[in-house]
């Protein structure tokens, strides 16, 4: 399990779990201190091939092998005691994914999902957005400086982007191609919250309302794609997740 998802700090008395996704290119590690932050809440990251401890294993090639290899392993902890999702980005995509899966095939639900920084699947703006992973490695570059969040000592060393290129096009590749139909009705019942930078390009955050009956929150915040990298923002985030976690119901199975 520890190769699929990692937890940086076990807590038994946890009143919740929380399962976080990485971005595109990204891997666990930019969750680790939320672990040690959250202190009612266990924090677990997920960690694809490709990366980190998974560095030689090849990269998933859509999305439906990322939801199987998730569910498999997490199954077992997600009916043990309330969970959430959070994802960014690439990762709100992967979690929502996860989300529809658990639901669809073990009638099991978040207590509470949180995405941040990506219109819905199946938005309009989602579905005309231009396809970056096919980009050479120059124009490609240039459009990841454009968004910000990537340390320029990182895009300033060639042997490591030569690394991380890779990766983030193959999370890139799966989520280009990843398709869902807009809900003819909503699937889920717990409670959804976006989040999104203020300064980041515009977002149909609306749209992901389709898939709950519950309640359904956006939250803008100061910065660009990245915002959440900035100490203010993370910690408005994990207050906010905190205030809703610690209050859950504990019989929302």
């Amino acid at each position: 399990m520890e190769k699929v998802i990692s937890c940086f700090k076990r807590n038994p008395e946890a009143v919740a779990r929380l399962i976080c996704f990485p971005w595109a290119g990204g891997g666990s590690l930019h969750y680790a201190r939320w672990g040690n932050v959250l202190s009612s809440v266990e924090v677990f990251a997920v960690k694809l091939p490709g990366r980190e401890t998974r560095a030689k294993e090849p990269f998933f090639l859509n999305m439906q092998q990322v939801v199987d290899e998730v569910i498999d392993v997490l199954l077992p902890l997600l009916k043990e005691k309330p969970f959430a999702l959070f994802g960014h980005s690439f990762g709100a995509y992967t979690s929502f994914a996860v989300a529809d899966a658990l639901k669809k095939l073990h009638n099991l639900q978040p207590a509470h999902i949180f995405l941040s920084g990506v219109s819905a699947p199946y938005s309009e703006i989602r579905i005309k957005a231009p396809k970056r992973s096919d980009l050479s490695d120059e124009d490609f570059l240039k459009w990841l400086i454009s968004i910000g969040g990537t340390p320029p000592e990182l895009l300033a060393n060639p042997e490591v982007m030569k690394l991380f290129l890779p990766a983030l096009k193959a999370d890139l590749h799966v989520v280009e191609n990843y398709r869902h139909n807009k809900p003819d009705d909503p699937f889920l019942t717990c409670p959804v919250t976006c989040f999104d930078g203020k300064d980041d390009v515009p977002h149909d955050l609306q749209a992901w309302k389709e898939i709950t009956s519950g309640d359904f929150t956006i939250r803008m915040l100061d910065g660009s794609h990245f915002y959440l990298k900035e100490a203010g923002n993370e910690k408005h985030i994990l207050e906010y997740i905190t205030n809703h976690l610690e209050t859950l119901q504990m019989d929302y199975f």
